[in-house]
């Protein structure tokens, strides 16, 4: 059974950092997707950034590049998203999600939320101003 656990959302000033963490467990296989999406209310969930680890690969929301970062720490399999330079348009709940049986043959995660089958419980993001 996958399970992904995240943490780390906060309430910040803009032009402030946060890192979110993401625990994940019961992969059966080291090449998967993992990915950090956000929702705030009245919208859409937005893919923020992917990460396919079969090839190290990562993909960024144009309104987030240059500014957040994803990574893996495949030893404890967590996936961190750090997030500077933050703005109000950030404030959202952030989920981590995770794909483990990707379509064979990908060289990155497309961060389409419906692409991915195992989703956290959500961590909040508040930038005030």
């Amino acid at each position: 059974q996958v399970r992904l656990r995240e943490s780390g959302g906060a309430s910040v000033q803009a032009g402030g950092s946060l890192r979110l963490s993401c625990a994940a467990s019961g992969h059966s296989s080291n090449k998967y997707c993992m990915g950090w999406f956000r929702q705030s209310p009245g919208k859409e969930r937005e893919g923020v950034a992917t990460f396919w680890t079969g090839g190290d690969a990562a993909t960024y929301a144009d309104s987030v590049k240059g500014r957040f970062a994803v990574s893996l720490d495949k030893t404890n399999n967590t996936l961190y998203l750090q997030m500077n330079s933050l703005n109000s348009d950030d404030t959202a709940t952030y989920y981590c999600a995770t794909e483990p049986s990707p379509v064979a043959g990908i060289t990155i995660c497309v961060p389409d939320s419906k692409l991915f089958r195992y989703w956290g419980q959500g961590t909040q993001v508040t930038v005030s101003s």
